[in-house]
């Protein structure tokens, strides 16, 4: 290829790296659900990304190629979190069509290494060619062409969940092909004792050290955010890869608001295990 930034149409281009090229925020949200038409829905209205995590859910790798496929009738990133030390299923992921890995409870350089090892090919990594499943476009002739363009496209984001990952976590994000910090505030706020408090000062304050790193590396800084105006916060710290909202939180807001409106009509429920809003 004459042009380095050229891209061949059977090669999915990053949705989020092109937005952090163009220097704009990506917007990513979580899928829980199995169901594809929810990520087909997703996909349709045109978010940037789409979590899918295999860390906290029973979901096999079958189940998340399906949910792939159906996020491939837009142009939405599937950004796939394998569980902690998972290599090879991170592997079969990206095989599967993942744009991105979110990689868990990142401790150390040397993991953060390993992370690059295994999710970009040779000479950046050492990740195990297929060229038959759904990122090569089932198996397309042109190897070279498909390798410098999963490289390219292929990005990395560690996280960084634990008090101590913190004082590591400028070395971390200056390894090479880790593209990204993303501060995990749940288990941080649970590991330093702040349980449910991901907005607690402290965790925060790490939240924003998380950031730091990550920018005076030249890399980019995710995070979850809770609200409208927590987003706008993290935008204004530096923020360029925010991630909000989960499928089946939205449902079970929409079916507690829909049961506590009706009973203000008379309707009578049976016994719940969902508390009122």
């Amino acid at each position: 290829m004459n042009d380095s930034n050229s891209f061949s149409p059977r090669f999915r281009q990053s949705r989020v790296r092109a937005r952090w090229l163009a220097g704009e925020p990506a917007l990513c949200t979580v899928v829980q659900l199995s169901d594809p038409s929810i990520v087909e829905l997703v996909s349709g209205l045109g978010y940037d990304c789409i979590w899918l995590d295999l860390e906290h859910s029973p979901m096999s790798a079958e189940t998340a190629s399906n949910l792939m496929r159906a996020a491939r009738q837009g142009d939405t990133d599937i950004l796939a979190r394998p569980g902690k030390g998972e290599f090879m299923r991170m592997g079969r992921l990206l095989e599967a069509g993942a744009n991105g890995i979110l990689y868990p409870r990142c401790e150390s350089v040397e993991e953060a290494r390993e992370v690059v090892r295994w999710a970009k090919f040779a000479p950046i990594g050492e990740r195990g060619f297929s060229g038959s499943n759904a990122d090569a476009d089932y198996g397309s002739p042109d190897v070279a062409e498909y390798l410098a363009a999963a490289n390219r496209e292929t990005f990395i984001c560690v996280q960084i969940e634990s008090p101590s990952a913190l004082p590591h976590a400028r070395a971390i994000a200056a390894v090479d092909g880790v593209d990204a910090l993303f501060f995990g505030p749940g288990d941080f706020s649970v590991l330093t004792g702040h349980p449910g408090q991901p907005d607690h000062p402290s965790v925060f304050t790490a939240c924003q050290e998380v950031c730091a790193a990550a920018r005076s590396a030249g890399k980019r800084f995710a995070t979850v955010t809770f609200s409208q105006e927590h987003a706008q916060r993290l935008l204004d710290m530096g923020a360029t890869f925010l991630h909000h909202g989960v499928d089946i939180r939205i449902l079970r807001d929409a079916y507690v608001g829909m049961r506590d409106n009706l009973g203000k009509m008379g309707f009578k429920f049976g016994r719940t295990r969902v508390p009122t809003a």
